[in-house]
């Protein structure tokens, strides 16, 4: 060491009371003169000063009260500096530190005093019906001081009455339908056989005298060839089916023959009617459904019609409600705060009240426009929605005597049901799923299925909008429908599926079209007895290289076609030759960068102790490794930092571990070159050395002003000086608002969300991070962001480094290490264990007459057609919108090729291609038959991402609900018989577009408003631009678990295969006596009814009863019984196929923490307003009728 240098220690003087010696370093350059959302209910004491509940973690996270909490005193700046125990670095350069730790330091914790309050509502007015009784909400234990976030201190929630029906028998379920309707006159059908086929195709006719009687109603004639295939909408077991009502069956034809068939109904039944006082699918602060018209159904005939169903809901403004209900503040999707009393009505409306109407029809009328009905004024979005209906009461057609009935609710039952279609096409689809066919249709994602790659890729690597694609560029954009691929290069397959095999060709490299450059496939067409290929993207042919010859069979295949992966698979890896290279050379192996904030909050919540206990033990040591390799050759290096950063020299020939302090931080420098990323097999004793004396150095730090620009710009310099890719991976709680580069202000109002100036919350402040990241982007730096704030961050800002970078960022809002250590340790080690790609380049190539024309996701482009990702895992997705420059041959069909260069974690270059071959039609019938809808509602979920950052919320709204109703009035104008306007129909594979669309809408990325915290909207919006298609399903439609009757039989081994079957997501479908698991991929819910068996409490929890459940707890005990063990291998397993540790919590029915599972029941109408199912579909229906006329 020079010795004119000095470190600015005294001899033996410790920083920070820490365990590292100082000695002195020269600089490198000289010294520059003037230098819960998702996090769920956290119920632990807290620090005095801190408000409310948690905010959001990061996605995998548990769910919780968002919002904005503020703190007071150094609960949120920190303590006051104590001179005497601080020491304040000089700023002349970098010092080396290394002396003998000591191990004496205590570690700092914090606790707070629990806040108390509480407060009783008086219960509402009492209905009729078997309701649940109101009650009061309690104030739990161990809750910080204070109202929760967007709550008036001393409210509380309230919690509505809800309408509960027993299922009916099996026996009583109608297991064949392909479609159901109301008839012409608004009534269901009659329970009984099925009448035979009609003759006559017309609709049916009524006249103006007496109660319309049904003619020519029943299943249509099928005139396809080939046995029929059925699909059921019949409602599951828990459904209810009330008396005189009949889900009719009609057939579906083959699915390669013919336009889709008109499903079939049933003679006619009574009308339906509903309730609005309380709704029938009431959240928790909903507000009464008002009355909405019901238009009346007709059975949709002609021959040779694709499987359609014919639903008529009650027509009802999109979104509104009676006007004389407040919307209630609550938080987004990833945790609410539950309804405040004094923004919503007091209680539901008694059942005489004006708001009380009911869903009802008109008495028959002649023949001419569909009846009218009245609902009350729309207060939603979408105005002037509601027709007008006749006060009174109405008439209909029964078989004893025509008889008036009693109006009846209208039967959710009656709409259609992802469960059922789930199941149904588990039913039909599972097992092996073999690509061999051009324009196969995959199972749902939801499927379990074992793909056999015989030519097109695995549909978990790419996934298409349509597989029969319109052959003109006018079809396609009279249709509505996008033409988009989601691709998931790395996505994670079945145990029993074999990842895309390596061909090495050597020298040679990969085979190429000389034109296009699209690699060899199985679709490329041999010549010339076998001496050229002509490619299938651009019809040029190609010179075969000599060492890749192979004489052609007499099918004028190659006969060495089934001994080459790239000549027989869809997916499939190249060796990459220095071609691939930057600069000609083979790159270096990935490195990992940990960087650590050693700041007051982070000392204080228990995080730099948390992560230097478990890092090496738990994460390290299972680095990810080349396939075949015995140890992993990827480096690691540390650094940590407040408002200086300390870099670390872990060389494997020192004793001690050696610091250097850079202070000097407005143009930050690398000053250590030789010793900072290391292999952890050459290092582990000065690695563990270090990792045990950083909290002893920092813990008694009181630095409150923190950095993150020029820490990133650090670490991107020493992947630079080590020329290799790498991530860096942050461990960052607060603002950056240290007065150097990088620093942001605290520009966060709320009352700016759901207005059209939101945009400028939702948008980095600045460029410098959107600069940074590009940067990092060139150099193959991906950066992974865990954030732990107490207060407001500006995610919109620093998460571009994330949104660029193809990187990950969590969230752990009100982190505290004894609640959520765990969940956090979990997302880090599937972070930085699984398998990535470093440094990638993307692109799509397709077949002429379509071309890629738009790219969403997480990732920078250079150009119009590379996408550059500096890292990319198994959990990530691009999506792709293609769209004509020509028009389509229907017998040559479409081809698409996607290849992905990289760099594995071994440091080899590599290709993965993926191929997927579609159909071409030009009838609409064929498109509609073979779209895929949970691609679709990926892409369009992307599309309406970008579209928030750049219009307004109501546009986007707007702009998604009218494109879901040109889709289907697409597919009614050109595949459906002429019919009455009063008949909604829809297409089968379509049938839960608008369910799914009102989701999206729904969602706190989509829907946003006030409500939801502008950290928390900005992570939800980065996290959803990336979802892959499995995670986006079950994001904006949870699944929902009944735990109360499984077979405590099944051994563990068989547990995945026997999950129970999974309930429609609204409260009518809880059972008072019921506990039901609720996940969305990013939150757990275990719900207990109150009147949950004592038994049951006993043996999964081990206390006496539900009020006795410690809910602070996020996990269950271990308890020795089969039902115990049986519900905990259920969610280990559901949490084992989510890409990020989901918290449980743990709600009892009429908790105050209700409201928070309440809001994930998205079939209901929401608590801020947003439209029931039922709802929106009325609204489609509107808008259908209003195109058709």
């Amino acid at each position: 060491m020079n010795p004119q240098y000095h470190s600015g220690f005294g001899p033996g003087v410790t920083p920070h009371g820490g365990g590292i010696q100082v000695s002195a370093a020269p600089p490198s350059r000289p010294h520059l003169p003037g230098q819960n959302m998702y996090n769920g209910p956290n119920m632990v004491q807290r620090p005095p000063g801190i408000r409310g509940p948690t905010g959001f973690p990061p996605m995998k996270q548990g769910m919780g009260p968002p919002g904005q909490y503020e703190m007071s005193g150094h609960a949120q700046n920190g303590p006051q500096t104590d001179n005497a125990n601080f020491r304040n670095y000089p700023t002349d350069g970098p010092r080396m530190v290394s002396v003998p730790s000591n191990n004496n330091q205590p570690h700092m914790g914090f606790s707070g005093p629990p806040g108390s309050s509480s407060q009783q509502m008086p219960p509402p007015p009492p209905t009729t019906g078997n309701l649940h009784q109101p009650s009061m909400m309690q104030q739990f234990p161990n809750r910080p001081t204070g109202a929760p976030p967007n709550q008036v201190p001393g409210t509380m929630p309230v919690q509505m009455q809800n309408q509960y029906r027993e299922a009916p028998p099996m026996s009583q379920i109608t297991p064949q339908m392909a479609g159901m309707s109301i008839n012409q006159d608004g009534r269901y059908p009659q329970t009984g056989n099925l009448p035979p086929p009609p003759t006559n195709m017309s609709v049916p006719q009524q006249t103006n005298v007496g109660p319309p009687i049904p003619s020519n109603v029943g299943p249509p004639q099928q005139t396809n060839i080939g046995p029929p295939q059925q699909t059921s909408y019949c409602p599951p077991p828990s459904s209810i089916i009330g008396p005189n009502q009949q889900i009719n069956a009609g057939p579906s034809p083959p699915s390669s023959i013919g336009p889709p068939f008109p499903s079939s109904v049933g003679p006619p039944g009574p009308p339906l009617q509903s309730s609005v006082g309380p709704p029938p699918t009431s959240n928790v602060g909903s507000r009464p459904v008002g009355q909405v018209p019901m238009d009346s159904y007709a059975p949709n005939s002609g021959p040779n019609m694709g499987s359609q169903s014919n639903y008529m809901p009650p027509s009802q403004g999109y979104g509104s409600a009676p006007p004389s209900m407040n919307t209630p503040v609550h938080s987004g999707i990833l945790g609410q705060v539950p309804p405040q009393p004094h923004m919503m009505g007091q209680g539901p409306p008694p059942s005489s009240s004006a708001a009380s109407s009911t869903y009802g029809v008109a008495p028959p009328q002649s023949i001419g426009p569909p009846p009218q009905f009245n609902a009350p004024p729309s207060s939603g979005p979408y105005t002037g929605s509601s027709s007008q209906m006749p006060s009174g009461g109405y008439h209909t057609g029964s078989h004893s005597g025509m008889q008036p009935q009693q109006p009846r609710r209208l039967d959710p039952d009656q709409m259609p049901s992802p469960i059922q279609v789930i199941e149904d096409d588990r039913r039909n689809k599972s097992g092996i799923f073999t690509t061999n066919v051009r324009g196969q249709v995959p199972p749902l994602i939801t499927t379990n299925f074992v793909t056999q790659d015989q030519g097109n890729s695995n549909p978990r690597f790419i996934r298409s909008t349509m597989y029969n694609v319109p052959c003109t560029a006018d079809m396609l954009k009279n249709s509505h429908i996008p033409f988009a691929l989601t691709i998931t290069p790395f996505a994670k397959l079945h145990k029993e599926e074999h990842v895309p095999p390596l061909v090495d060709l050597g020298d040679l490299g990969p085979v190429r079209c000389k034109r296009c450059k699209s690699y060899m496939s199985p679709h490329m067409q041999f010549i010339d007895g076998g001496r050229r290929f002509q490619c299938v993207f651009c019809n040029a042919a190609t010179e075969v290289p000599s060492e890749y010859f192979a004489h052609l069979d007499h099918t004028g295949r190659r006969v060495d076609c089934y001994d080459r992966a790239e000549l027989c698979l869809g997916s499939y890896e190249f060796v990459a030759t220095k071609d691939y290279c930057k600069n000609g050379k083979p790159p270096n192996c990935p490195a990992f960068i940990f960087c650590i904030d050693v700041s007051y909050n982070s000392v204080r919540n228990g995080l730099v102790h948390l992560i230097c206990s478990r890092l090496k033990k738990e994460i390290l040591v299972n680095l990810p490794r080349e396939t075949g390799a015995a140890e992993s050759e990827i480096r690691v290096g540390f650094l940590t930092y407040a408002k200086e950063i300390h870099f670390y020299n872990v060389k494997g020939s020192l004793a001690q571990p050696q610091m250097l302090v850079v202070s000097d931080i407005e143009d930050v420098f690398m000053p250590l070159l030789d010793g900072f990323l290391v292999k952890l097999s050459e290092c582990e004793t000065v690695i563990d050395s270090l990792l045990s004396q950083i909290p002893q150095m920092f813990g008694e730090s009181r630095e409150t002003e923190v950095i993150l620009g020029p820490v990133i710009q650090a670490g991107l310099e020493a992947l630079i000086n080590a020329d290799c890719a790498g991530k860096l991976i942050l461990f960052h709680t607060s603002l950056p608002i240290a007065d150097v580069p990088g620093k942001l202000k605290n520009r966060d109002d709320r009352k700016l969300l759901g207005t059209d100036k939101e945009k400028t919350l939702l948008t980095p402040q600045g460029n410098f991070y959107t600069k940074l990241g590009q940067q990092c982007v060139a150099a193959g730096c991906s950066v992974d962001l865990f954030m732990f704030p107490n207060s407001y961050v500006d995610i919109a800002t620093v998460g571009e480094l994330c949104r660029l970078t193809g990187g990950n960022m969590y969230k752990y809002s009100y982190f505290q290490a004894e609640q959520d250590g765990e969940r956090f340790m979990n997302d880090l080690k599937r972070n930085v264990c699984q398998i990535a790609a470093f440094d990638a380049i993307i692109r799509v190539r397709t077949s002429t007459g379509i071309r890629p024309v738009d790219f969403f996701g997480n990732f920078y482009m250079t150009n119009a057609t590379d996408v550059e990702l500096s890292a990319i895992d198994s959990d990530q997705s691009i999506s792709v919108e293609i769209k004509h420059d020509d028009k389509l041959d229907p017998a040559d069909g479409a081809y698409i090729q996607v290849a992905i260069l990289y760099t594995s974690v071994g440091g080899f270059r590599r290709l993965r291609i993926h191929n997927l071959s579609l159909n071409c039609c030009t009838q609409f019938a064929d498109m509609f038959r073979n779209c895929e809808l949970d691609s679709l509602i990926n892409f369009m979920a992307k599309q309406a991402i970008r579209n928030i950052l750049n219009s307004t919320p109501k546009l986007v709204h707007e702009n998604m609900a009218n494109q879901v109703a040109h889709i289907l009035h697409c597919y009614r104008k050109n595949c459906a018989n002429p019919s009455s306007a009063g008949q909604l129909i829809l297409p089968e594979c379509m049938k839960l577009l608008p369910l799914y669309a009102n989701c999206v809408i729904k969602s706190d990325a989509i829907q946003g408003g006030s409500e939801v915290p502008t950290d928390d909207r900005s992570y939800c919006l980065l996290l959803l631009n990336a979802m892959d298609v499995k995670s986006t399903n079950v994001f904006f439609y949870p699944r929902l678990l009944p735990l109360h009757h499984i077979d405590e039989s099944i051994s563990d081994e068989l547990v995945e295969d026997y999950l129970p079957k999974a309930v429609r997501c609204s409260l009518e479908r809880l059972d008072d006596n019921g506990i039901y698991f609720l996940e969305n991929g990013l939150t757990m819910y275990l719900w207990l009814g109150h009147n949950v068996s004592p038994e049951w409490v006993q043996m999964v929890f081990g206390v006496q009863s539900a009020a006795q459940i410690d809910i602070d707890k996020c996990k269950l005990i271990e308890l020795d019984n089969p039902l115990s063990q049986r519900i905990r291998s259920i969610i280990r397993i559901v949490q084992q196929d989510r890409s990020r540790q989901m918290k449980l919590i743990i709600v009892r029915q009429r908790d105050k923490l209700e409201p928070w599972f309440n809001h994930f029941l998205v079939e209901d109408k929401g608590m801020n307003g947003s439209a029931s199912y039922v709802d929106f579909l009325c609204h489609i229906h509107k808008e259908i009728r209003n195109l058709l006329s």
